[in-house]
């Protein structure tokens, strides 16, 4: 019951941050958020803290619990993904994501190419090849299952951690899309096309052409999701003296 609760504390500030009802500035005592939400002292006490950690509120003494803007916000917390693909802001977040898998999966390809181990290699094959036909099935649960999957090998077949820890991203942009009615029941032939074509090329150990591949796939991506995105301001984070 206290987990339900304090999860719930949680979902409603964070959503409430997230969407803009709860503006950057805006300050909460404890003691209000006890009443309004019906939950214990504790449970808010962990719900802020929380919260804290996703850089979405502070806490001061003789002041209270304060709300920070959205360049304070943890860009990468999976929580915080999911809650601005759920708000309007969803069109500036898939575009934040894109252009993060725009920078980093072609490179993560191409270093695959040279690093992947011979099992990781043949996994992202059988990945490929499955993605295809839940594709040409029009199984949508599968399909997303597998897309996630693929990425997630290019990711740690790159053999650089840091390209590897943001697999939870990835997970996240996809299944965002598919969630928020983005991805089509079939998708384009070409793309499966050339997730095979990132996937052979690895197994041979051809980087230019696996990196060509998976451009391919992020460019095509973008310009599908353009219109998601237009007119959505972006987050611009000051830099520190």
């Amino acid at each position: 019951m206290t987990s339900s609760l304090h999860h719930r504390a949680i979902e409603n500030l964070g959503t409430r941050i997230i969407s803009g009802e709860l503006a950057a500035g805006h300050v909460m005592l404890a003691e209000q958020l006890e009443e309004e939400l019906q939950v214990s002292r504790s449970v808010i006490r962990e719900a802020v803290r929380v919260l804290q950690s996703m850089g979405l509120v502070e806490t001061t003494k003789r002041v209270g619990i304060r709300v920070l803007p959205s360049h304070r916000w943890n860009p990468f917390d999976a929580q915080v993904i999911r809650w601005r693909l759920a708000s309007e802001a969803r069109g500036a977040q898939l575009r934040s994501l894109a252009e993060l898998r725009a920078a980093v999966e072609p490179a993560a390809a191409e270093l695959a190419a040279h690093n992947a181990p011979a099992q990781l290699r043949l996994e992202l094959m059988d990945a490929a090849y499955a993605m295809r036909e839940a594709g040409h099935s029009g199984d949508v649960t599968r399909f997303l299952e597998l897309d996630i999957r693929f990425h997630s090998l290019l990711l740690s077949g790159s053999g650089n951690e840091m390209f590897a820890n943001l697999m939870g991203q990835v997970a996240e942009t996809l299944t965002g899309r598919t969630v928020h009615g983005l991805m089509p029941d079939h998708p384009h032939e070409g793309a499966l096309q050339w997730h095979v074509d990132v996937a052979e090329a690895i197994s041979r150990g051809d980087a230019a052409a696996a990196r060509e591949a998976s451009d391919r796939i992020l460019r095509r991506t973008m310009s599908r999701m353009a219109d998601t995105w237009t007119g959505q301001p972006r987050v611009f984070v000051p830099v520190a003296d």
